[in-house]
């Protein structure tokens, strides 16, 4: 038995974009579990009360009593958002190790891009988007998501997205303003081995954004980029590659 596992799936996501990952690591003998964010189990059209003003430390408590349910420490695979929810629980000494698919970076290290600023942008012009739902238009998740992934595939995927809290994306893409510091990691408190994830065609977590945090981490952290991957590494072309070194990677860390 190779271990257990946890997948932490992103913004606007569900556990089903694990599908791929997670079929591939059982085949290789790991127990795994791929919990839904709160309030990420509600079909699209209806956003739930309260989701606008849900916390990353929301997110982040519900999967640490998801852990404590379980029998023992599993390992952290998260994608994006989730990269930075899984690093959240290694701070909290929840985890044996982390592997961050491009992960949002964590508050201390300086993530803004033009491409990501873009990819915002019509969110954050809606007043008081900071507690409100918002979910990506079809045309905006083809353009930062899913463009190194068929179109007809990302169209798919995006019909599956469901609607994420304003709250979260304002503790990740403001944290200077965020008086709860819900994004800070203090890399004191990071004992675990992380993996660092980049795609060299990424628009939301460009790779010199994973870069920088994984330098942050010093020697915790190892860092590998994939050239022509852009930030679906869950399930474009290549995906494979991807995660059988990130399986290879977490047998010799942590398994």
């Amino acid at each position: 038995m190779a271990g257990r596992a946890v997948f932490i799936h992103g913004m606007w996501a569900t556990p089903e974009v694990w599908r791929e990952w997670r079929s591939f690591l059982e085949a290789r003998g790991w127990q795994c579990s791929a919990p839904a964010l709160r309030h990420h189990d509600a079909p699209p059209q209806a956003p739930p009360a309260g989701l606008g003003t849900t916390s990353l430390t929301d997110y982040v408590d519900d999967l640490a009593a998801h852990i404590a349910s379980l029998d023992d420490k599993p390992v952290v695979i998260g994608h994006s958002m989730g990269g930075l929810i899984a690093l959240l629980l290694c701070a909290r000494g929840l985890a044996r190790a982390g592997v961050l698919l491009t992960p949002a970076a964590p508050a201390d290290v300086l993530a803004i891009r033009p491409s990501n600023l873009w990819a915002f942008a019509r969110i954050q012009l809606r007043w008081a988007w900071w507690r409100r739902p918002h979910r990506a238009t079809q045309s905006e998740a083809l353009w930062h998501t899913f463009n190194t992934t068929d179109p007809d595939e990302g169209r798919r995927h995006h019909a599956e997205f469901v609607h994420d809290s304003g709250r979260a994306l304002f503790e990740m893409g403001l944290p200077l303003l965020d008086r709860r510091k819900a994004s800070h990691v203090d890399p004191r408190l990071i004992t675990v081995p992380l993996l660092f994830v980049a795609a060299e065609r990424d628009r939301l977590t460009p790779p010199g954004v994973v870069r920088r945090a994984a330098r942050y981490f010093g020697a915790a952290a190892d860092y590998v980029e994939y050239a022509d991957q852009g930030h679906w590494v869950l399930g474009q072309p290549g995906w494979e590659r991807v995660a059988d070194d990130a399986a290879a990677w977490l047998e010799a860390k942590a398994g």
